[in-house]
């Protein structure tokens, strides 16, 4: 397995590859949902890159930003194990050598939920995904559910700007409690982790009242009742949505697909989940 820090070494590297390459781009603070995307594109490309990179311009929260993870060394070994064939772990001045000036616009998609909350975030996923894009020229990019928006975000991206890559979306990996594999999860307390399957626990349930007929404005009025007798918790959003361009449902009718969104404060960790219907 190859490490990489700087542009010049990638390219040239990669520039003696002519082989599809299979992309996991990643923050690093790696677990099993990052490992099975490398495993899936290690079954499915020749060559098998995966970026770890903390993008500062992707955080509208200095803290967030600060407390976020970094384990380069833990995640390099999990990666070998997992089959990756290169790592490029560039430092922010190697990516931004100066400061970016140009701005993406996804339109309505970027203006609702993750982006209503983090205003500014989408650009900075859009500046360094194509950035990497450009770098690696994947013949195929692997993602997460778990964070659906930013999916939604790539195609976009993909689509706008001919990238010839193709978007692979892997389910969201879950630990045996439900809860959603994430990165910020390290940073939850004993009796934090002990709570946090509570989100995924509610988003089941709206699901199945939904299933069961209740309107979008009962199933979130449910919701909003259970997490208002949890004080642990800080509801930011809950939001039953289309799935194509995650724009709220007013109603919902049987067989329809949709995505019920949340995101929710934990102590100091923010956390995010969804479960998708008739998808």
């Amino acid at each position: 397995m190859h490490l990489f820090t700087t542009i010049a070494e990638l390219r040239s590297f990669l520039a003696q590859q002519p082989q599809s390459i299979g992309f996991v781009p990643t923050m690093g603070a790696l677990h099993e949902g990052h490992l099975q995307l490398i495993r899936k594109a290690r079954a499915e490309n020749e060559r098998v890159v995966c970026s770890i990179f903390v993008n500062p311009i992707q955080f509208n929260n200095a803290d967030d930003l600060a407390r976020y993870p970094r384990t380069l060394e833990q995640d390099s070994a999990l990666l070998e194990a997992a089959g990756c064939d290169v790592i490029f772990a560039p430092s922010a001045e190697e990516m931004y050598p100066s400061a970016p000036v140009m701005t993406f616009d996804f339109g309505p998609l970027e203006r609702v939920l993750e982006g209503a909350f983090r205003p500014g975030h989408f650009n900075g996923v859009g500046i360094v995904v194509s950035k990497l894009f450009h770098l690696v020229q994947p013949t195929r990019a692997y993602f997460g559910q778990k964070d659906l928006q930013q999916c939604l975000i790539v195609r976009r991206l993909i689509n706008d700007l001919s990238f010839p890559i193709e978007l692979i979306i892997a389910p969201t990996v879950r630990e045996a409690d439900g809860l959603a594999m994430s990165s910020r999860n390290r940073n939850l307390t004993d009796e934090e982790r002990a709570l946090a399957p509570f989100i995924q626990a509610e988003l089941q349930k709206a699901k199945a009242a939904l299933e069961a007929g209740l309107t979008v404005p009962q199933v979130k009025a449910e919701l909003l009742n259970a997490f208002a007798g949890q004080s642990a918790f800080s509801l930011e959003y809950f939001e039953i949505a289309d799935t194509e361009n995650l724009l709220p449902l007013e109603e919902y009718e049987a067989g329809q697909a949709a995505a019920l969104c949340l995101a929710a404060h934990l102590g100091k960790v923010r956390l995010i989940d969804n479960v998708l219907l008739n998808v």
